[in-house]
């Protein structure tokens, strides 16, 4: 990835760059009307878009204008707008490497509270706090987010079963892994695998649900429970992606100790997110490890030394780690087999 520098050298540099929130608010309200689906069925002209958006008008055109000056719609000849390459591919609902439901999820939960910031830097506390248990409760809210993380665990199949060379397994179990989204793409690729998902009750029925649209009902199985109060099944693989920046580093240590009793001897746990210091440029990085302060009593992103001592406090032998995705890191803790 090509190291970005942002030029901070003048005042109109330092005020675009204090104004990028006007982009980013651009980006998730489009997303939020499904603009971008709407323009999927044809190209369509700023009257034409306020009807089908059912919209008042004002402001639609400079709107249309100001996305394809990001690079997300192209306008034609004849003024109507079309979808760019970019947001044909990811931001179309239902695409394969659709990611418009986690924007979704960032628009509702983490935009409001970056407000918050200042406060949250003079107390140390959360500002805005996601009713998780609340959100379950409502099947149309969970039916929204289980689709926002399927976009966080997009096309990551195929380089974490790259990364399991050489373990032999016949098991694997993702913690915390919602309808099984990754849980499908590691499944397709090794058919001859029993797969397992450890997750809150309310999510069975999505398993259920996304495994049978998958064809892959018999094979994988969901475990109901909360891993804090719970232990782990037993796998031969055990994933943990995107879980452990969301507590601080004693609950961490604790997830690690329940992963490898669960691990069996001989094979792995499998650790990512976006970890600090990996990148050449950890912009994107810190700004997740923000997200954290904001909704989260005491998660941040951490480092793979920090990882690699709390895992072998856990008992893991080998570790190794490798970059995953854009920004993510994967670490590979391997459990010895026994003497």
């Amino acid at each position: 990835m090509t190291t970005t520098v942002e030029d901070v050298g003048t005042a109109a540099s330092i005020l675009q760059l204090g104004n990028r929130f006007c982009h980013a608010k651009a980006l998730l309200t489009a997303v939020r009307l499904d603009l971008f689906t709407v323009l999927d069925e044809g190209p369509a002209t700023p009257g034409e878009l306020r009807d089908r958006l059912g919209l008042h008008g004002r402001g639609l055109a400079d709107f249309l204008a100001l996305l394809a000056a990001l690079g997300l719609l192209r306008r034609d000849a004849d003024g109507r707008y079309r979808n760019a390459d970019g947001a044909d591919r990811h931001l179309v609902s239902g695409r394969p490497g659709a990611v418009g439901g986690f924007l979704r999820g960032a628009d509702i939960n983490l935009y409001p509270v970056y407000g918050e910031l200042a406060q949250a830097l003079r107390t140390g506390r959360p500002q805005g706090r996601v009713d998780y248990t609340g959100m379950l409760d409502d099947p149309v809210a969970t039916g929204q987010f289980v689709r926002m993380m399927d976009g966080l665990t997009q096309g990551l199949g195929a380089p974490l079963t790259a990364a399991l060379e050489g373990v032999e397994y016949h098991s694997v179990l993702d913690v915390g892994g919602c309808r099984g989204h990754l849980l499908g793409q590691l499944l397709a690729a090794r058919p001859d695998v029993r797969g397992h998902v450890f997750d809150l009750p309310q999510l069975e029925p999505f398993f259920h649900e996304y495994q049978a649209e998958l064809g892959r009902t018999g094979q994988a199985v969901f475990h109901p429970g909360d891993f804090f109060q719970d232990p782990l099944p037993a796998a031969d693989v055990l994933v943990l992606g995107h879980i452990l920046h969301d507590w601080d580093p004693e609950q961490r240590q604790e997830l690690l100790d329940k992963a490898f009793e669960a691990v069996n001897p001989g094979g792995a746990l499998l650790v990512y997110d976006r970890m600090l210091g990996e990148l050449a440029d950890d912009t994107e990085n810190l700004a997740a490890s923000l997200h954290m302060l904001l909704v989260t009593d005491g998660g941040a992103e951490y480092t793979v030394a920090e990882l690699r001592a709390q895992a072998a406090a856990a008992g893991f032998g080998a570790v190794t780690h490798r970059r995953l995705a854009d920004y993510d890191t994967l670490v590979v803790c391997r459990k010895e087999l026994r003497g």
